[in-house]
């Protein structure tokens, strides 16, 4: 009998190390988690996830690494966290532009579905777009721009950082509310768009707050509106188009959620969400996103999936009355 006892103990023992070693190391201790920015660095994306990554990381008790995985308004980044294991070690800063847009603009781009293959973790943020121009560019405010346009169709040329993305949908708002023809540049991400408008390359941009700020304040960009209903603190005497005369309603901002890939676990997710969540009220990370125009995001992340849904359903209806094939 104290054989068999031994023989069992022994047992016993030998199947939890297996157990243990065959589950590994618990999350996230094993290596770093990836933080996939689906944009070129230094665009309005990757400078927020940048922020908020550091913070997220002191949470986790582990290193939270960014990698910039550009192309295709997004898709390309997206595409590579889909194909990730769901293990938790890897994340994407999914924008508005390739979860809720970029299925419907550009469905080339898309051999999977955002809202079905990634789950969500939780909101990173919202922010305001603005329209900015080159400064030599002969017009006071957006008002003279639309005179410019409307004796001079498709002569003038705005860029943003891919077809089918949040820049692009706002745009092509305006220029239909505004009876205008402007030529599209599209751009692999932001990060280089204000140097291009600054060097004249293109005559305007709609960009991120968070991109096209600096730029303003440093009286290099010419601002001519904000895209929410709120001006942006910092840019007081900046207006926004709801302010303008036929432009009433119009309301367009940007948003970027944190997803992880299908299948990954839900008290990992949930981990995630709660960590998410207390960075984001760090006071540096909001200090750093008000100089931006952008506001923290919060909430749960069935709170960001149900939202995800209602902008594609949403966008589901506008795309097809704008023209965002170029």
């Amino acid at each position: 009998m104290a054989h068999e006892r031994s023989s069992l103990v022994l047992a016993a023992s030998l199947l939890l190390a297996f157990s243990a070693h065959a589950q590994g190391p618990a999350w996230p201790t094993a290596k770093p988690v990836t933080l996939i920015v689906p944009f070129t660095a230094g665009g309005s994306v990757d400078f927020i996830a940048r922020q908020v990554a550091t913070k997220l990381g002191e949470r986790l008790n582990q290193t939270v690494v960014i990698e910039n995985v550009a192309g295709a308004g997004g898709a390309i980044g997206l595409q590579k966290a889909v194909n990730a294991a769901p293990d938790g070690y890897t994340l994407v800063a999914g924008p508005d532009s390739a979860i809720a847009i970029g299925k419907l603009a550009n469905p080339a781009a898309y051999r999977f579905d955002p809202l079905k293959d990634l789950v969500p973790v939780g909101m990173l943020n919202t922010a305001p777009m603005l329209l900015v121009a080159r400064t030599d560019l002969p017009i006071k405010n957006y008002a003279d721009f639309v005179k410019l346009a409307k004796a001079e169709p498709g002569k003038y040329t705005y860029a943003t950082s891919g077809v089918g993305t949040v820049l692009h949908l706002a745009m092509e708002q305006l220029k239909q509310r505004s009876g205008i023809f402007v030529t599209h540049v599209p751009y692999r991400g932001g990060a280089q768009i204000a140097n291009d408008v600054m060097g004249k390359q293109v005559d305007l941009a709609m960009l991120v707050s968070a991109s096209s700020i600096p730029h303003v304040r440093a009286g290099s960009l010419k601002a001519l509106g904000v895209t929410g209903k709120q001006r942006i603190a910092s840019l007081p005497d900046v207006p926004t188009f709801d302010e303008m005369p036929g432009l009433k309603g119009y309301d367009v901002l940007t948003w970027t959620g944190i997803f992880a890939p299908k299948g990954t676990p839900g008290a990992i997710v949930s981990k995630l969400n709660d960590a998410l969540n207390d960075a984001l009220k760090d006071p540096d990370v909001r200090a750093r996103l008000a100089e931006q125009g952008a506001l923290p995001g919060s909430g749960s992340p069935e709170a960001l999936g149900s939202f995800a849904q209602a902008e594609f359903a949403r966008n589901q209806k506008l795309v097809p009355t704008l023209n965002l094939k170029d």
